[in-house]
């Protein structure tokens, strides 16, 4: 292939063009090369993951809506899993001769991997670094570090080779590990991994058009396997070290079916914008009534919040309506760029606010600005904790993340790499 028609193709992957043959047709949206209202969307589930964590881990507000809304965070998870799999079968659909060969499959997972790792690397290193100081300062001191208090998240050799290798969610290990919540990151490894059989499974030969009902049975064999494990679990969906994969394979078979029904759909729709607007807005007021009206979070009730979530994908994927107008402004769109940051990062913030709570915090009956130090705190701490999860997701980006790769690219180049995949990994 000559270098112009190389460089046609990677345009064409890179633009999200859609499907080779009669398929996706080309939008503006498509020609600034990202799906707008998707890469907007992908900056608020950090921010739920973040209150979810702080809540479960030290306390939740105790105003019902916004209780209700964090204590469910976990399951924002299913949208990045969703969205992950609609948008690389999105972007990678024309290129399935190209996966199924072992050049290409190579040149795939090494793209994936310079766009995964050297955060999750950093921020493994960065995890280390705060276990070596704050067990230091706590000799010093002569008192217990937080990594060795009775509930500590694990800091072994096992969980640090695994999460080297990216492995470290796949039945490896007992109990989350050093940076926990890059679980995620070892799945989506594991979904790159199996990513050509499933856009295989989706296409059926790399010259064939997108069949609907390939679609329909991809969501049905992804929502079965979330309610297998659903009736299996004692925590809801909320699954991550153990079983982590068939999660993120479950909601990743769904946003490929969703994928291919969408390169069905979109050439042929001629709906006006209020209609598209009519469906977001039915979806976010359903979703809001059933993470009101399900009870509290973990249990099988959870595939209420999920259904609509992943019905989100779909409905933003046409870049059209109010919602997606929203989510194209600036501000989604910096959070979207950043939440991956965001999403790896929190874990530093949560820790150092357990060395707050246990070396810095007065007691809490001290009356600081006129209030006792619990009831200021109550407040500050969870918006505090938001404003620096954004701000240091926003410097990681900006000086880890982003230059890391574009350096990688430029040694390895970028065969197999669209420029702008807008997934949350």
């Amino acid at each position: 292939m000559s270098s112009a028609a190389e460089a046609a193709l990677c345009q064409a992957a890179m633009a999200a063009l859609g499907w080779r043959r009669g398929g996706i047709v080309t939008s503006n949206a498509a020609k600034a090369g990202t799906i707008r209202a998707l890469a907007g969307a992908r900056g608020f589930p950090p921010l739920m993951v973040v209150m979810f964590h702080f809540s479960e881990g030290h306390h939740y507000s105790g105003w019902r809506p916004l209780d209700f809304l964090a204590t469910r965070g976990y399951l924002w998870v299913e949208f990045f899993f969703v969205l992950s799999g609609f948008i690389l079968t999105y972007a990678y659909w024309p290129r399935l001769g190209e996966l199924l060969k072992r050049p290409g499959y190579g040149a795939f997972l090494r793209a994936r991997l310079i766009r995964l790792y050297p955060l999750h690397l950093f921020m493994l290193l960065w995890i280390v670094m705060l276990v070596v100081v704050l067990r230091g300062l706590a000799a010093q001191g002569g008192y217990l570090s937080i990594f060795d208090a009775r509930y500590h998240q694990d800091i072994s050799v096992r969980g640090f080779i695994t999460s080297l290798l990216l492995v470290q969610a796949w039945n490896t290990m007992p109990t989350l590990t050093w940076n926990g919540v890059s679980w995620f990151v070892s799945v989506e490894f594991a979904l790159c991994l199996l990513f050509p059989a499933l856009l295989w499974l989706a296409q059926g030969r790399p010259s064939a058009e997108p069949k609907a009902w390939r679609g329909f049975a991809l969501i049905g064999c992804g929502l079965a396997g979330l309610l297998a494990l659903l009736f299996t679990s004692a925590h809801g969906l909320d699954i991550t070290f153990h079983n982590g994969v068939l999660r993120g394979l479950s909601d990743f078979t769904v946003g490929v079916g969703l994928a291919v029904l969408f390169g069905r759909v979109q050439p042929r729709d001629r709906l006006p914008a209020w209609v598209h607007s009519a469906l977001q807005v039915m979806l976010l007021v359903l979703l809001g009534y059933v993470i009101m009206h399900t009870g509290w979070s973990h249990t099988r009730m959870d595939i209420f919040t999920v259904l609509p979530l992943m019905a989100l994908v779909f409905a933003l994927a046409f870049d059209r309506g109010v919602i997606a107008r929203l989510l194209g402004m600036r501000l989604p769109q910096l959070l979207g760029e950043w939440s991956y940051a965001i999403y790896l990062g929190q874990t530093a913030w949560l820790l150092f606010i357990r060395f707050l709570e246990s070396r810095v915090y007065p007691a809490p009956d001290t009356i600081v600005l006129g209030m006792r130090f619990s009831s200021l705190i109550w407040w500050l701490e969870p918006l505090g904790l938001v404003i620096a999860c954004v701000t240091w997701g926003a410097l990681l980006a900006q000086f880890i993340e982003l230059p890391v790769a574009a350096k990688l690219r430029a040694h390895f180049g970028r065969r197999l790499d669209p420029r702008s995949i807008p997934t949350p990994s």
